[in-house]
């Protein structure tokens, strides 16, 4: 018997909020006649986005509310209300889920306030016959589960009438898809230009700057060879070594823009060589990726995968403190997962590089944007304390 009021219980507060829903209807009801008269006359027509803005709050607090009794989401399939007002105004009028979203609200003012007054008759019924069938008889109640019943339908009706047609829902998804489109092609863009910057800013800062002392030296050189061989000797002595410097500037900017041992010794080996370089102690594992018959992924992934290590590993041995990480890339279908591990402090979601903390935000915001490029996804897991997990997926069609 306590088990049936307990349950008999929660179905009631289910419904009474329900019912407090369908009150709320009401007063939207008379909010809608407002909007209708404004707009009507167009000069409030600037009203009707956001009461439908509001229509969109209350159908999506009651899909919380039903996916929370019955354990299944009811999905929304809405059109973007954006742009200017003419625009909002016209997307809020052509979008079918505000007539469902209305169809629903008069709808649920009926059956909501019925089922809430329903549920308050069996209870007063209920407690004097399960009182009597169950708790005396010690026979299963009968009255108070149909409370129960009362919410699961309350649900019913409310998940049919706002579930959006196939249609709506996939419009709804290539919607999202377009603007999660243009976000990362604005991110590849700025991505591009901060990489186009550092190429120019190292080109500057380093190669040029030593080919112009290259330069005055061997000019020095010319002019002293006459009188003084020895001083001519020991310029051209430095302008080699400029050279040289030079030679190793001009490599590294190289390497920034695409590494030579991509090249020659694929993924794996590009990866091995950056363990070994990184002054921590690394372990590589490439579940798949390594053999001959395995087919090497596009140029772009491998690329993306390479920076992307590289960084992860550059932050760890800058920032977490640890000594060991370790590195695993998986093959998998139309995929390539990595996964970059160190056992350090952590901090690494932090906004900012901090004293104690982990990398800062614009290495993976960074690392971000070039796995965005491609359409993959990065998850950063640096709970304070450590570990530090990045895991990043690629598409790849091997």
């Amino acid at each position: 018997m306590r088990e049936t009021v307990e349950q008999a219980g929660r179905a009631t507060a289910q419904l009474m909020r329900a019912a407090g829903l369908a009150l709320a209807s009401y007063l939207y009801v008379a909010l809608l006649l407002f909007t209708a008269v404004a707009t009507a006359i167009v000069v409030g027509a600037g009203v009707l986005p956001e009461t439908v803005l509001l229509l969109r709050r209350m159908a999506g607090f009651k899909r919380r509310q039903v996916g929370a009794w019955s354990g299944k989401p009811v999905p929304e399939a809405y059109a973007p209300l954006t742009g200017e007002l003419t625009e909002r105004v016209r997307a809020a009028v052509r979008d079918p889920s505000t007539y469902r979203d209305l169809r629903w609200l008069f709808a649920h003012f009926g059956y909501g306030l019925i089922v809430a007054y329903v549920s308050l008759i069996v209870w007063s019924v209920g407690l004097f016959v399960d009182g009597v069938w169950c708790g005396l008889l010690k026979r299963p109640a009968v009255v108070l589960p149909l409370i129960s019943r009362l919410a699961d339908l309350d649900a019913a009706w409310s998940s049919a009438l706002l579930t959006p047609s196939p249609e709506a829902q996939r419009s709804a998804r290539l919607a999202e898809r377009v603007e999660e489109l243009t976000a990362t092609r604005a991110g590849a863009v700025a991505a591009h230009g901060a990489e186009l910057r550092r190429i120019e800013r190292d080109l500057h800062d380093g190669a040029q700057a030593r080919l112009v002392s290259l330069s005055m030296r061997v000019g020095l050189a010319k002019r002293a060879y006459d009188k003084d061989p020895d001083a001519a000797r020991r310029l051209l002595d430095d302008a080699q070594n400029q050279a040289e410097e030079a030679l190793t500037e001009l490599r590294h900017v190289v390497r920034g823009i695409h590494p030579p041992i991509l090249t020659d010794r694929g993924l794996v080996g590009a990866v091995r060589a950056l363990a070994a370089s990184s002054g921590l102690d690394v372990a590589v594992d490439a579940d798949g990726i390594e053999g001959e018959d395995v087919p090497r992924a596009p140029a772009a992934v491998e690329a993306a995968a390479y920076f992307v290590i590289a960084e992860a590993l550059t932050n760890a041995a800058k920032h977490s403190g640890s000594r060991r990480a370790w590195v695993e890339l998986i093959r998998t279908p139309g995929r390539l997962r990595i996964v970059v591990r160190d056992e350090g402090r952590g901090g690494a979601e932090t906004p900012a590089a901090t004293p104690g903390g982990g990398m800062g935000g614009s290495g993976l915001l960074g690392m971000r944007r070039r796995v965005a490029a491609l359409d993959g996804t990065m998850e950063v897991s640096s709970p304070v304390g450590g570990p530090t997990v990045i895991e990043v997926e690629l598409p790849c069609a091997w």
